[in-house]
C-alpha cells in the first residue's frame, strides 16, 4: 500500500530525513537511498508518496519513496544551474584579466598563481566526491570546508564544478556564501600584490 506525506526535516550531509503522513501518526524516517526517480536533493516541504516496511529495530520506515512534484526550487528560475553559468562564463576570465593586469603593474610572485592553480584542482576534486557521496548516502564533505577551500583560492575550480558537476548550483544561501568568499578572496589578493601590502610589511 502507498501513502503520501511531506518532508518535514532533512539533514543533507547525512542523507535521511522524517516526512509526515497525511493520514496522520508518527513521522516516518526515509533515506536518500529509498528516493526513486529524484531530480536534486530533496526538500522540506516536498510532497512525497511511499511505501512502509519495519526497519532492523522493528521501527518504521519508508521505502519506494517517489516524489510527487518537484521542489519549488528545483523549478525556480533564479535556482536555474544554467543561469550560474553565465556567472561562471564571465567571472573567471574577469579574474585572469585582473591577474594580467596586476602582474603587469605590481609583479606578483608566482607562488600566488601555483596556489590559484592546485587550490583549484582540489576544490573540484571535493565537490566531484561530495556530489557521488550525495548520490550514494555516503557522509558529506561540510559546506563550511567548501567555503573555506573557495576562501583560500579554490573557487575558480568550485564555479568551474557547479557548472560542469551540476552540484551546489541551486541552493541559494549556499551560493550567497560562496560568492561572498569569491569576493573576499579577490580583495584578498589585490591586497597582496599592492605596494601598500609590501610597504606595511618593510615597516612592521
Amino acid at each position: 500500500m502507498r501513502f503520501e506525506g511531506t518532508l518535514k526535516t532533512w539533514n543533507d550531509e547525512r542523507g535521511f530525513g522524517f516526512l509526515q503522513p497525511d493520514q496522520g501518526g508518527d513521522e516516518i524516517f526515509v533515506h536518500i537511498k529509498s528516493i526513486v526517480n529524484r531530480e536534486g536533493r530533496p526538500q522540506i516541504g516536498q510532497r512525497l508518496s511511499f511505501e512502509v516496511e519495519l526497519g532492523p529495530q522493528g521501527k518504521k520506515r519508508a521505502k519506494a519513496v517517489l516524489p510527487i512534484r518537484p521542489p519549488r526550487a528545483i523549478g525556480s528560475r533564479s535556482d536555474s544551474p544554467t543561469q550560474w553559468g553565465t556567472a561562471t562564463l564571465f567571472a573567471i576570465p574577469a579574474f585572469l584579466v585582473l591577474y594580467v593586469m596586476l602582474a603587469v603593474i605590481w609583479r606578483p610572485p608566482a607562488a600566488i598563481a601555483v596556489v590559484y592553480v592546485l587550490m583549484s584542482l582540489s576544490t573540484f576534486a571535493v565537490y566531484a566526491k561530495d556530489k557521488a557521496s550525495a548520490h550514494d548516502g555516503r557522509r558529506r564533505t561540510p559546506e563550511t570546508r567548501l567555503h573555506l577551500m573557495a576562501l583560500l583560492g579554490g573557487w575558480p575550480g568550485a564555479l568551474l564544478a557547479q557548472q560542469f558537476v551540476r552540484h551546489k548550483s541551486a541552493k541559494r544561501p549556499f551560493r550567497q556564501t560562496f560568492w561572498l568568499t569569491v569576493g573576499l578572496n579577490v580583495a584578498g589578493f589585490v591586497l597582496l600584490c599592492s605596494p601598500l601590502w609590501h610597504s606595511a610589511l618593510s615597516t612592521t
